[in-house]
């Protein structure tokens, strides 16, 4: 039987250890035999989407924040207003603001950009920018990529790993005078997004030798009013930003700044609360995210991470929700690795290397398998052999939780070993470096990712600034073993979206078998009629399988078929079905395509392309993908 999925309409479910209960579920035919083709009778409709069952957390009692009376009174008292000096020690002078202890954090950033900011540029997303040339101010315009990484100050962890602390306090002193200029309120331009300035009053206290460690005393003392301004204006935003990785980052710069400055503790307790809620709205009941950005998932467990060193370092053990959050993170990010240690191109993110990824894992502590299937991560998983499948086989994210959102239902990436055969292009959350900013809103089209397109239309409706509107809103799925004696064992997903349902009458059902062996993979797309209008006529339909980084291709004589040679020399064989599937005009033909790694740098691809005409009733179209040496 097959699970039916909807977009998440609430932001809370019922408990931290608890899954959702089970959803409706559809029919969605039977297996087929072992080695034989799809079955030819199309499934049954979706049914409409109803009310959505919320697929985030909530953290149930066993770990959910502790506290007594004379605690819970202290957290209404900081609420209300009451500075923190006054409930902490009453009628007595405030001490001096300064930071308490020394943040030993386990994350190592880039070495290579921290060599670049010590030569005088910032390197973000493969691009040079010089320090001395940069505008700080918050009329600047910039790149969200660049803005996110300045404005953070996520640099100071590569100006960690590149220089000793001495060298490197001279170059945080330059950056941090400049951005001081530029910037004197916490709330102004893109530096004012509650979201970055808490990720940036948790990594000046994290990194505070750099920052507090240069010979200019006044900008040293600017640094902590900057320090106690950031964390007084949190106070008071965090609480009202919407649920997200946003909220998170806002309480955990605020609970940073509870355990390392004076007179902390009520400005803690308070925080602690709302960074335990705030975790429950962001992550989904598998651990996956709701903005399922991987991008996001990793940020997610580096800041945890950097969170408890700071409980460490002030001597305070951190509430067990912290820790429970970092282990439920780390298997659905690790769903995305493919051979070469790498993840996948999903939600606008490029490739991002294997080393960052294994460094931010090492650094948690969390030791884990990757997650096979999430309900809310949505990606579903098949590793037999050598090949690795990646299927997207959830609804997009939220308009509210979506960062780059993607119009990528249905995709998937295969990857044999090291290469990849089929991938996603990738890399719109990067525009505006080496990513020209002008085909960034392409980057999150159907047509960029290796799925079923319609009419040249997309799947869901991409907006502006990374929002997504209407479209996909429900999934029906099903997974299951294929086992029969004498014949090789394969792993069948089958998943059907509704998208498309509103504009042409149809829905799309895709069909994945992967052998045991990892040798072959079978597929079959189906449009399938909804309701009784747009049942006449015909519609131009697109199959597109974007190729990973050199391959290279060449199509049979009878153009149904085509050889992949992987850099490595595998070679696999790509074929379509005998049946045509109602359509009309099939061709198949190689075109170009790009392919985002993870530093943000396009590689020129080609993509293998099925077009023709479909019948509005329905129709059917078979392939296989076969290793052959």
């Amino acid at each position: 039987m097959a699970t039916l999925l909807r977009r998440p309409a609430a932001t809370r479910a019922d408990a931290l250890v608890e899954r959702v209960a089970d959803a409706p579920v559809l029919p969605l035919g039977t297996a087929p035999e072992p080695g034989a083709e799809p079955p030819a009778a199309p499934a049954p409709p979706l049914s409409q989407p109803q009310g959505a069952p919320s697929r985030a957390l909530a953290l149930s009692d066993v770990i959910s924040v502790k506290s007594g009376p004379g605690e819970a009174l202290i957290r209404l008292a900081y609420r209300m207003g009451i500075p923190g000096h006054a409930i902490a020690a009453p009628f007595r002078r405030p001490q001096a603001l300064r930071v308490l202890a020394t943040v030993e954090s386990p994350n190592r950033g880039d070495r290579t950009a921290g060599t670049a900011l010590r030569a005088g540029h910032f390197l973000i997303h493969g691009v040079r920018l010089p320090i001395a040339g940069f505008d700080f101010s918050p009329a600047a315009h910039h790149a969200p990529g660049v803005e996110r990484v300045v404005h953070s100050f996520s640099w100071l962890t590569d100006l960690a790993a590149a220089a000793p602390r001495a060298d490197g306090a001279a170059v945080a002193e330059r950056i941090a005078g400049l951005w001081l200029h530029g910037h004197g309120l916490a709330g102004k331009g893109p530096a004012g997004e509650p979201e970055l300035a808490g990720l940036r009053l948790l990594a000046w206290l994290v990194h505070a030798p750099l920052m507090l460690g240069g010979h200019d005393k006044g900008l040293k003392s600017r640094l902590l009013t900057a320090i106690g301004e950031t964390a007084t204006w949190l106070d008071k935003r965090a609480p009202r930003e919407p649920a997200g990785l946003g909220q998170v980052a806002a309480f955990a710069g605020i609970v940073a700044a509870g355990l390392l400055l004076p007179h902390g503790k009520p400005r803690r307790l308070f925080a602690e609360a709302g960074l335990v809620k705030a975790l429950g709205d962001m992550v989904g009941e598998d651990g996956g995210v709701l903005a399922r950005c991987p991008a996001a998932q990793l940020e997610a467990i580096r800041l945890l991470t950097d969170l408890i060193a700071c409980y460490e370092a002030a001597g305070i053990a951190p509430p067990p929700a912290l820790g429970v959050m970092r282990e439920l993170l780390v298997p659905p990010l690790l769903a995305l690795r493919h051979g070469d240690g790498a993840l996948g191109n999903w939600q606008g993110q490029g490739a991002i290397p294997a080393d960052r990824v294994n460094a931010v894992i090492e650094a948690s502590g969390v030791r884990a398998r990757p997650l096979t299937q999430g309900a809310g991560w949505g990606y579903s998983r098949i590793k037999a052999g050598e090949t690795l499948l990646q299927f997207d086989t959830a609804p997009p994210p939220r308009d509210r939780h979506a960062r780059t959102g993607c119009a990528s239902t249905l995709a998937f990436e295969l990857s044999d070993g090291p290469q990849r055969i089929i991938v996603n292009c990738g890399g719109a959350a990067l525009a505006g470096g080496q990513v020209p900013a002008r085909i960034g809103q392409g980057l999150r089209a159907t047509a960029a990712f290796s799925t079923l397109v319609l009419d040249n239309a997309n799947s869901t409706a991409v907006l502006l600034h990374g929002k997504l509107g209407k479209g996909v809103e429900t999934i029906a799925l099903d997974r299951r073993q294929i086992v029969r004696p004498g014949h090789r064992d394969a792993t069948r997903i089958e998943a059907a979206h509704d998208g498309y349902a509103s504009r042409f009458g149809l829905s799309h059902q895709r069909i994945l078998t992967l052998s045991g062996d990892g040798t072959e993979l079978a597929g079959e797309d189906i449009l399938i009629p909804v309701g009784k209008s747009g049942k006449r006529g015909k519609i131009a339909f697109a199959l597109r399988f974007h190729l990973g980084r050199g391959v290279e291709v060449q199509l049979s004589p009878d153009r149904r078929g085509a050889s992949l040679l992987l850099p490595d020399g595998r070679l696999w064989q790509f074929r379509l079905g005998g049946d045509r599937g109602g359509a009309d005009d099939i061709t198949l033909q190689a075109e170009d395509s790009l392919w985002v790694d993870g530093d943000g740098r396009p590689h020129a691809t080609e993509q293998l392309v099925i077009e023709g005409l479909a019948l509005r009733s329905g129709g059917q179209f078979s392939w296989r993908f076969r290793k052959t040496g």
